[in-house]
C-alpha cells in the first residue's frame, strides 16, 4: 500500500495558505469568496490538504466557510449544487477522500471533523480500500478505534479481499491487530489467494503479531489457495524465529502444498533460509523428501544456487543422485540454471557426472545447450576450482555420450549457440565432431538451423562437412536458409544472415535437393527470408532453375502461400512464366488466396496483388516471356477442380483478397466444375463483406450451380438472416424472368423450411416473389414437418393459410403425412388443428398411422390412435395394415398401441397380398409379447400364407427350415390336456398391462396337433 501523498505543482493560494500554515491567510481567502472546492491535476482539494497536515483548525474552516453547514448527504437527495460549501467527500484521482488522508496520516482532530459530515465510513479508494484500512496500514490505534467507534465496518475489504486485519498482521502492528479483534476481526479470513492474517505475519517475520494470534488458538496449517500454510511461508521468506515459533506451536513441517512441497523445500530454496532449514532438520524433516515433480530440497537448492543450503543438506544425509520424475539429479539442475559454486560443490560429494537425466542428457548437456562455459568446465575438471589457462580439460567419453535422440554434447552446444561452450568442447581430443544423432544430423545441422554464426564458422574451421545430409536429405545450407528469428534485433539478423554467408562461402552446394525434392531455396522462399533467398539466387545461376522447378512445388509457391511478400516480389522478378502451377493444377495466386486460412490475410492480399501487377507490367513492357493472353488469364486459370483465386480467396473468408482480385479484372461469376461460384462460397460461408464485395463487382444473386442451386437457396438453408436480405434486394434487381427455383423444383423457402431457419422463413414469406408456393409438391411445408420443424411450420400455415395443409404431393403425401414419418407430435397437433384429413392415404394406400407405424413413430402413433380415431382397417396397396406394417418393421411398441385400440378379429386376422397375418409376421420377427396379443384376441394359427406356411412354421428362416420343422412337428404325440393348459402365467403380463391389454392367453385346442400342417 502506498503512501498518501498530496502534492501539486500548480496550487491555489488557498491550498498555499494551509500549507504554510497560515491560520490569517487562510480565513482572509474564505472571506473573499476563494473556491473551497478547488481541484489541482491530482484531483485534490484544500481539504486534501489539511487532512494531509493534520492541521484541525484550517479542517474547521474550510468544512463551516463561516457559513450554515451543508451536508453532502443533503445534496445526494436533493441534487442541489452547493458549490461554495465544501465537499467532504470529493476524491482525489486515486479516488481517496480526505477521511482517507487524515487516517494515513495520524490526524485524528481532521478526523473527528470530518466523520460527522461523510456520506460513508466505508468509502473505497480505487484499490478498495477503506479510511479502517489505512488507519490499520499507518498503525494509529486511536484512529483505528475512532473509525471503529463510528461505525465502520471492520470486515471491509479491498479489490484483492484484504481486510484491515491483514495489513496490520503484515506491519507488525500488535496493538491495532488486538483493537481489530475486539471489534470482531475474523482472525481466519483469507484475500482472493487464501492468505490468513497469520501468513501475513509469517512472510513479513512479525513476531509478535503471530505469537498473539497463536495464543487465540487459530488454525496453524491452514493453508492459502497455493497449499502453503503459515510455515511454508516463513521459510520462503527466511523468518527463522517466526519459523521457530510455528514449529513450537506444533505447526506441521512435513505439510506439502499443492505442488507437493514441503517447508523444507521452500526454505532450500531462500537466500536467507539457512537457519530455518537447520530448524526443520533438527526437527525431524525428511531431507530426502520429493515433491510432486520428484524435486528434493538439494534440487531446489541447486536450483536456485543456495551453497551453504546444499552443504547443511548433504550433510544431513540429502542423497547426491536423487532424480526427480525427469530423471535429473541436483547436478543436471545447478548446470541448467548456471550454479558453477554448486557444480563443484556436488561433484566434491560425489555426485556422478555421467548420469543421464532428462531426454537421456548428461549435466554436460544442458549446460552446454543453455550456455554456461564455466559449468561445462567445471563438469569436465571433476569440479577442480583453479585449471591452468595451458590445461585442456579432457573428459574421455563424457563429450560423446549420446542423448535418447542421439545427440552429443557438441550437438547440445551448438543447438544452445554459446561459441565458448562449443570451443571448451571442440579443444578436447575426444569430441566427435561429425557425430550424428537418431535423424543423421551432425552439430553443424543444428548451428545452421538455429543462425548461430559464430558456431557455425568454428565447426567448419574444425573440418565439419558443410555439404553432409542427414536422414531427410537436407545439408547445413538447407537449415541456414529455413532459420528464422521473430524478433528485430539487427545483429541477431546480421548473425544469421552470416551463418548462410559463411557456409557458402565455404562450399555449400545450394542446388542440393532433400528426399522431397527441395533445395535451399524452397526453404528461404517458404520461411520468408528475402535476403537468404537473394543470396542463393546470386550465387549460382542454376538456383534459377528451382525457382522454376514445380517438383513437389515451386519456391514462388510456397512464398505465396505462407504470404511472404518480399520473397515473393523477389522470385517474381526472375521468373520466365507466373503460370507455374503444382500437382493439383494450382498457380502460386491459389495459393497466394488461400493461404490465409493459416496465415496472415493481409500477406496474402499483398501477393495476390503483387502476382498481378508483375504480369501487367511484363505485358506493358513486351516481354517475349509472357504474352497478353498469359497475364489477362492468370488472375481467372483455374485449378483441376475448376477453382479460380477468387473462389479460393471467398473460401477462405479473405475480403482484402477478393477485393484485389476483383479490382483487377477476376470475373466474379466464373464456377467451378460443381458450377460454384465465389459467390455460392460466401455466402454458405455467411461472409457479409465477401458478399457484399462480389455484388458490387456484378457477381449475380442467381447464378446456379450444377443442382440449380442459387446463392439465396444456399443462405436460407445455413440461416443467414440478414445475408438473405441482401442477397433478396440484389435479386429483385435481376431479370424477373429468372426462376428461383433448383433443378429439382425447390425455392429457398423450401430449404429454410426443411432447415427451420424461422429467421429466413419469416423474410422470404414477407416477400410476395419468394412466398409464392411454386414449384415442387413437395411444400415449404412438407419440408418442414419431415425434418420435425413445427415452429417453421407454424409460420407457414400462418402466412399461406390452412390450404397448405391439404396439398399433396407427387406421391399424394400431405403434410400429415409428413409429420407422422418425423413422430412429431406438435406437427400433427398443428396440421390436424387446419382440417388435416386423418385418414387420407397416398398413392401408395398409406395414411398417416400407416406411415408412423412404418417407422416406428411411437409418440406419433399413441397420439393419432388416442386424439385422432383413425381407420385400422385401411390398407396400402399390398393390403398391408398398420398392423402389419408395425410387425413387418419390428416395431413392437407400436404393435402393442395398435392392438390395444382393438379386438376386431377380422382386423386381427386380416391378410395382406402374400396371404400372412400379423401372426405370421410378428412371429418371424420374434415379438414375443405381440404374439401372445395376438393369441389372446383368436389369432388364427392354423391359417396358411401363400408358401403353406402356418404362423408357428413363419418363424423358420427359409422355406426348407419350415419343411424340416413341418416334418418333426407330424410325428410327435399331442400334450395331455393338463398339460397343454398348464403356464398361462406370462413374463410379458407387465408389458400387456402397461398398454391396457389383458394377459389372459386361451390356449386353442389342437394347436400341437400339427399333423396335417404340411407345406405340401
Amino acid at each position: 500500500m502506498s503512501v498518501l501523498h498530496v502534492t501539486s505543482l500548480f496550487q491555489s493560494p488557498l491550498v498555499q495558505a494551509i500549507f504554510s500554515r497560515n491560520a490569517e491567510e487562510v480565513t482572509f481567502l474564505l472571506n473573499h469568496d476563494e473556491d473551497v472546492n478547488s481541484l489541482d491535476e491530482g484531483q485534490s482539494t484544500p481539504l486534501h490538504a489539511a487532512a494531509y497536515l493534520g492541521d484541525v483548525h484550517s479542517m474547521d474552516l474550510l468544512i463551516t466557510s463561516g457559513r450554515k453547514l451543508i451536508y453532502l448527504t443533503l445534496e445526494c437527495v436533493s441534487g442541489t449544487n452547493y458549490d461554495n460549501y465544501a465537499k467532504v467527500n470529493t476524491q482525489d484521482k486515486y479516488w481517496h477522500t480526505p477521511l482517507h488522508m487524515a487516517a494515513a496520516k495520524w490526524a485524528t482532530g481532521c478526523a473527528k471533523a470530518l466523520i460527522p459530515h461523510v456520506c460513508s465510513l466505508d468509502a473505497a479508494d480505487r484499490s478498495g480500500r477503506t479510511p479502517l484500512h489505512h488507519a490499520a496500514h499507518s498503525g494509529h490505534g486511536e484512529m483505528v478505534n475512532l473509525l471503529l467507534s463510528k461505525g465502520a465496518n471492520v470486515s471491509a475489504k479491498d479489490e484483492k479481499e484484504r481486510q484491515a486485519i491483514h495489513w496490520a498482521a503484515y506491519l507488525g502492528h500488535v496493538e491495532v491487530v488486538k483493537l481489530l479483534v475486539s471489534h470482531s476481526a475474523d482472525v481466519m479470513c483469507k484475500d482472493k489467494r487464501g492468505y490468513s492474517p497469520l501468513h501475513a505475519a509469517s512472510v513479513s517475520g512479525q513476531l509478535d503479531v503471530v505469537k498473539y494470534l497463536l495464543r487465540l488458538v487459530v488454525e496453524i496449517d491452514e493453508p492459502n489457495i497455493f497449499g502453503n500454510t503459515a510455515l511454508h511461508m516463513a521459510c520462503h521468506a527466511g523468518q527463522d524465529t517466526v519459523a521457530t515459533e510455528l514449529v513450537n506451536c506444533g505447526a506441521n513441517i512435513n505439510q506439502p502444498n499443492h505442488h507437493g512441497s514441503m517447508p523444507l523445500h521452500l526454505s532450500s530454496a531462500s537466500s536467507s533460509g539457512v537457519l530455518c532449514l537447520e530448524l526443520l532438520i533438527n526437527n525431524g524433516a525428511d531431507v530426502n523428501v520429493q515433491n510432486k515433480e520428484g524435486k528434493s530440497p538439494l534440487h531446489i537448492a541447486a536450483m536456485f544456487g543456495r551453497f551453504t543450503g546444499s552443504q547443511i543438506l548433504i550433510q544431513n544425509g540429502g542423497e547426491i543422485d536423487c532424480a526427480d520424475m525427469f530423471g535429473n539429479t541436483p547436478l543436471h539442475v545447478a548446470a541448467r540454471y548456471g550454479q558453477e559454486l554448486l557444480i563443484s560443490t556436488l561433484l566434491t560429494n560425489g555426485a556422478d557426472k555421467t548420469r543421464q537425466g532428462i531426454h537421456g542428457m548428461l549435466p554436460l548437456h544442458l549446460a552446454a545447450l543453455y550456455g554456461f562455459p564455466d559449468c561445462c568446465r567445471k563438469l569436465l575438471s571433476n569440479g577442480q576450482f583453479y585449471i591452468m589457462p595451458s590445461q585442456v580439460p579432457s573428459a574421455g567419453d563424457d563429450i560423446n555420450i549420446l542423448d535418447d535422440h542421439g545427440r552429443t554434447c557438441l550437438h547440445a552446444a551448438a543447438s544452445g549457440g554459446n561459441v565458448d561452450c562449443l570451443n571448451l568442447l571442440l579443444n578436447s581430443a575426444a569430441a566427435e565432431l561429425d557425430a550424428k544423432d537418431h535423424l543423421g544430423r551432425s552439430p553443424l545441422h543444428y548451428a545452421a538451423a538455429n543462425g548461430n554464426s559464430q558456431c557455425t564458422i568454428s565447426l567448419v574451421r574444425a573440418g565439419a562437412d558443410v555439404n553432409e545430409l542427414d536422414l531427410t536429405g537436407c545439408s547445413p545450407l538447407h537449415y541456414a536458409a529455413a532459420s528464422h528469428t521473430f524478433c528485430g534485433i539487427l545483429n541477431v539478423v546480421l548473425c544469421v544472415f552470416r551463418c548462410l554467408d559463411f557456409l557458402l562461402d565455404n562450399g555449400a552446394n545450394p542446388t542440393l535437393k532433400n528426399s522431397k525434392g527441395y533445395s535451399a531455396v524452397h526453404y528461404a522462399a517458404a520461411y520468408g527470408n528475402k535476403q537468404h533467398l537473394e543470396l542463393l539466387l546470386e550465387i549460382s545461376f542454376n538456383c534459377l532453375e528451382e525457382v522454376e522447378s514445380n517438383i513437389p512445388v515451386s519456391p514462388l509457391h510456397l512464398a505465396a502461400y505462407y504470404g511472404h511478400c518480399e520473397a515473393l516480389r523477389l522470385l517474381c522478378e526472375t521468373l520466365v512464366s507466373l503460370d507455374l502451377r503444382d500437382m493439383e493444377g494450382r498457380t502460386a495466386l491459389h495459393l497466394a488466396t488461400r493461404g490465409g486460412v493459416c496465415n496472415v490475410c493481409g500477406g496474402a492480399a499483398e501477393a495476390s496483388s503483387l502476382l498481378h501487377t508483375e504480369g501487367a507490367q511484363a505485358q506493358a513492357d513486351g516481354s517475349p516471356c509472357c504474352s497478353g493472353e498469359q497475364s489477362a488469364d492468370i488472375i481467372d486459370s483455374p485449378d483441376t477442380q475448376g477453382q479460380t483465386a477468387l473462389m479460393l480467396a471467398a473460401l477462405g473468408r479473405h475480403t482484402d483478397c477478393v477485393h484485389i482480385l476483383l479490382e483487377k479484372g477476376a470475373k466474379a461469376d466464373a464456377a467451378d466444375k460443381k458450377g460454384f461460384t465465389a459467390l455460392h462460397r460466401a455466402a454458405i460461408l455467411g461472409s457479409e463483406d465477401c458478399v457484399s464485395a462480389l455484388l458490387e463487382h456484378g457477381a449475380s444473386p442467381l447464378c446456379r450451380d450444377s443442382k440449380g442451386r442459387t446463392p439465396l437457396h444456399l443462405v436460407a438453408s445455413r440461416g443467414h438472416t440478414e445475408l438473405l436480405q441482401t442477397l433478396q434486394k440484389a435479386a429483385m434487381k435481376a431479370d424477373p424472368l429468372d426462376s428461383i427455383l433448383d433443378f429439382r423444383g425447390y425455392t429457398p423457402t423450401h430449404w429454410a423450411a426443411h432447415h427451420g431457419r424461422e429467421g429466413c422463413l419469416h423474410i422470404l414469406l414477407e416477400n410476395k416473389l419468394f412466398s409464392n408456393q411454386e414449384g415442387n409438391l413437395f411444400t415449404a411445408l412438407h419440408c418442414a414437418l419431415v425434418n420435425g420443424h413445427d415452429v417453421a411450420a407454424g409460420l407457414l400455415v400462418k402466412t399461406v393459410g390452412p390450404k397448405l395443409v391439404h396439398v399433396s404431393d407427387a406421391k399424394g403425401r400431405t403434410a400429415l403425412h409428413a409429420a407422422a414419418y418425423s413422430g412429431n407430435v406438435a406437427g400433427l397437433q398443428l396440421v390436424l388443428a387446419q382440417g388435416a384429413e386423418v385418414n387420407a392415404v397416398d398413392h401408395c394406400g398409406c395414411s398417416a398411422l400407416m406411415v408412423a407405424a412404418d417407422y416406428g413413430q411411437t409418440m406419433a402413433v399413441e397420439f393419432l390412435l388416442h386424439k385422432a380415431n383413425p381407420d385400422l382397417t385401411l390398407v396400402d396397396v399390398d393390403t398391408n395394415t398398420a398392423l402389419h406394417l408395425a410387425c413387418s418393421k419390428g416395431h413392437e411398441m407400436c404393435a402393442l398401441l395398435i392392438l390395444g385400440e382393438t379386438s376386431d378379429s377380422s382386423l386381427i386376422n386380416a391378410t395382406n397380398s402374400t396371404l400372412q397375418m400379423p401372426l405370421h409376421i410378428a412371429a418371424r420377427k420374434g415379438l414375443a409379447t405381440v404374439v401372445q396379443v395376438l393369441l389372446s384376441r383368436g389369432a388364427a394359427v392354423m391359417a396358411v400364407d401363400e408358401e403353406g406356411h402356418t404362423p408357428a412354421l413363419a418363424c423358420a428362416p427359409n422355406k426348407n427350415v419350415a419343411d424340416c420343422l413341418a416334418l418333426i412337428l407330424s410325428t410327435m404325440k399331442p400334450l395331455p390336456p393338463r398339460e397343454a393348459g398348464a403356464g398361462t402365467t406370462s413374463h410379458f403380463n407387465p408389458i400387456l398391462k402397461k398398454y391396457g391389454i389383458s394377459a389372459t392367453c386361451v390356449v386353442l385346442e389342437g394347436t400341437v396337433a400339427l399333423l396335417g400342417c404340411l407345406t405340401e
